[in-house]
């Protein structure tokens, strides 16, 4: 077990949870325990809040250059560190160190690209005709509550927290109180760069003492979330009561679209790569495979044989890690029971894997209508589901036929199809032959339950930043 113990990160320093209780943090690897961390209530969301507030008076009269640069030195910072940072990902993730690595740089790219766009954050004149000047400016909106999830904590905290310094907001953060530290840590970074105190808190603890404190805390201007459904309704409704807006990306159950003329071989490596991508658990893992029924019989071995190549594990040549909680690694086992009472034929997987941690097999589905349960809800797992379609009509009829609308993927070679069944796809993202796609740089996002608002890419600016049109009568 690693004893040490983690603290609050509020107005700059280290702070005991004041009501001196703390939570053991699970590595998904073994089962066993090992970080600590505080377990926050609403007199810590308080204190986080008033220290944001009083940094906000010094942070957003910087000139925005001189932020950009902090900002870029927080990347520089997040480099140098970056062996560590990813080995306490890789605890409390159980993630291969070699993917931990990944998020670790990805956190330093928002940085580096919202450093550079700080200074270019700028409004617009309006022609009101001779003897006016009208002009807009773009405004933080204050203290920004940004609540991250398990399943990629320091990526999803610098993802909210780096556009909202940069437009010159404050933030309290509130990680899943199963990967905090990494949070913890990245606070320390802002810290040591020379932020004013308080410019970026954490608060640790569960959603319901913390996370509930912080949406309905009168300081608090906008909420940033990423998470489920059930807790992005929730929490809309509470920031809704007090008239503050939202960015939420919630859950997806994205297709993946193979047509018959696909290059297949390369279809299979992504669609797979699609899947169980940080062992399933991503909003935009392709999780329903829609192949063309010409191809299907084809396609299908070859989907198997990249599945197979995959090792299962924590070690720095396995690409499946552990699934990061007990609750979920048993959701999954369920689902194998849900998708076997509803007929599948299991292609692959259906098992867990070993016998200590959280490990499951990459699983592959196939036999499903397309209104069952492991067909429609969203696994959370390296678990898929194959189906076939008939034309192009079909394919765009049954990928868009889902509550949510994150991500879709589509495999052809004809350039025209890919174009337009792009266009007709309900998803905030679209990726044509590769799965996934996209960096910092590319707005993110969902279509109806998977969410409200933009992140990542200049857009996301827009989301931290409120619009004040000036009128002069000269």
């Amino acid at each position: 077990m690693n004893d040490k113990r983690w603290d609050h990160h509020i107005g700059g320093v280290s702070t005991p949870p004041s009501g001196g209780e703390y939570l053991d943090e699970i590595d998904p690897r073994t089962g066993e325990p090992s970080f600590r961390i505080a377990r926050g209530n609403a007199a810590d969301v308080d204190a986080a809040c008033r220290a944001a507030e009083t940094a906000l008076a010094t942070w957003r009269d910087i000139k925005a250059l001189d932020r950009g640069r902090m900002l870029v030195s927080v990347a520089h910072a997040i480099r140098a560190q970056a062996d560590d940072l990813a080995r306490v990902e890789q605890i409390e993730m159980g993630k291969p160190l070699n993917q931990a690595k990944i998020d670790i740089e990805i956190a330093a790219q928002y940085f580096e690209f919202y450093g550079g766009l700080a200074p270019a954050v700028e409004g617009e004149t309006i022609d009101l005709g001779p003897g006016k000047l009208c002009y807009t400016r773009k405004e933080p909106f204050g203290v920004i509550g940004a609540i991250t999830p398990w399943n990629a904590p320091i990526n999803q905290a610098a993802r909210a927290a780096a556009p909202a310094l940069a437009t010159g907001n404050t933030v309290v953060a509130k990680p899943s109180e199963f990967t905090s530290v990494s949070t913890l840590r990245l606070a320390e970074i802002i810290a040591a760069a020379g932020f004013p105190a308080g410019a970026f808190n954490v608060v640790t603890g569960t959603g319901t003492e913390v996370g509930a404190a912080l949406v309905v805390h009168p300081i608090i201007a906008k909420i940033a979330f990423t998470g489920s459904l059930r807790a992005g309704k929730e929490i809309g409704m509470r920031a809704a009561d007090r008239v503050i807006p939202v960015t939420l990306e919630l859950g997806g159950k994205s297709p993946d679209i193979v047509f018959a003329d696909a290059d297949l071989e390369a279809a299979a490596r992504g669609a797979v790569r699609g899947f169980t991508v940080n062992a399933g658990q991503a909003c935009i893992a392709g999780t329903r495979i829609l192949v063309e029924r010409s191809a299907l019989e084809r396609f299908l071995p070859m989907l198997r044989a990249e599945a197979a190549k995959l090792k299962v594990g924590a070690g720095e040549d396995c690409q499946v890690g552990p699934i990061i909680t007990a609750a979920q690694f048993k959701k999954i086992q369920e689902y194998f029971e849900i998708a076997r009472s509803e007929g599948a034929e299991f292609v692959t997987g259906g098992k867990v894997h070993g016998d200590r941690g959280f490990f499951v097999q990459p699983t592959i589905f196939a036999g499903l209508t397309e209104d069952a349960r492991a067909m429609r809800e969203e696994i959370f797992g390296p678990v898929c589901a194959v189906i076939a379609f008939d034309d192009e009509a079909d394919a765009i009829r049954m990928a868009n036929d889902t509550n949510y609308g994150l991500a879709a993927g589509l495999w052809t070679q004809n350039l025209s199809r890919a174009h337009r069944v792009a266009g007709r796809l309900q998803a905030g993202q679209v990726y044509v032959n590769e799965y996934p796609s996209g960096g910092v740089e590319t707005t993110f996002g969902g279509y109806k339950q998977s969410g409200i608002g933009r992140e990542k890419g200049r857009e996301a600016l827009a989301h931290y930043t409120q619009t004040k049109t000036v009128i002069v009568t000269l």
